[in-house]
């Protein structure tokens, strides 16, 4: 198995930036052998942190409000899903387009021989 890595473009706003820098790309990581319960998310301009977030996570958030943690999903309308990320420095909130990430998930569920979830 092999990890994937994919590029999703999402609007950032954090408590620490004030201007919103529009749409941005966000590195989505997945890698079976390293953690084959969570995705790795890096975001550009906030001291390059990455989160794990449970894949199991981002599936519920994509139809109804969940959370673990420091993170926390929700369906924004139609189109967008949120993630919020909470930390000592604030919290980070990204905005996806729910078909990236509904994309992305899907080839982890192949990429880790599982059925996909409906």
């Amino acid at each position: 198995m092999s990890a994937i890595e994919q590029y999703a473009r999402a609007h950032i706003l954090t408590d620490v930036l004030e201007d919103d820098r529009g749409a941005v790309p966000v590195v989505l990581r997945y890698d079976p052998e390293r953690d084959p319960r969570c995705v790795r998310m890096r975001l550009p301009g906030t001291g390059a942190r990455e989160w794990a977030v449970e894949r199991d996570l981002l599936e519920r958030g994509l139809r109804a409000p969940a959370g673990i943690g420091e993170v926390r999903v929700w369906p924004c309308g139609r189109v967008q899903t949120v993630v919020e990320f909470h930390s000592a420095h604030g919290v980070s909130v990204v905005q996806f387009e729910s078909k990236a990430l509904t994309r992305f998930l899907r080839r982890t569920h192949v990429a880790a021989a599982e059925p996909v979830p409906h």
